[in-house]
């Protein structure tokens, strides 16, 4: 039951990371992020990301690390949950 839980929550996971990687790229092209898959790739991305923007300032004005941080807190959510899920299953 825990390697099925692991294996949907790790590719949900593996798929919002990779969201969120798309996204911060796109930022990077012009007008990639007003396109159909840039607005879309917002919608789900966004509403995570700006309370980390809110708090992080960027470097030097220019660099935003805050998606940087936002994904290292991702990453702990999922150990977290995964150590929940393995004390309530065993």
């Amino acid at each position: 039951m825990y390697q099925m839980i692991e294996g949907i929550l790790g590719t949900l996971y593996q798929i919002y990371f990779y969201m969120v990687i798309v996204y911060i790229l796109m930022s990077w092209l012009p007008n990639a992020r007003e396109s159909f898959i840039g607005e879309l790739l917002g919608k789900f991305v966004e509403p995570y990301l700006s309370p980390f923007r809110r708090f992080i300032p960027p470097l030097f004005g220019v660099l935003d690390i805050s998606p940087i941080v936002a994904l290292l807190v991702l990453r702990l959510a999922l150990v977290g949950l995964l150590s929940i899920v393995q004390y309530l299953t065993f």
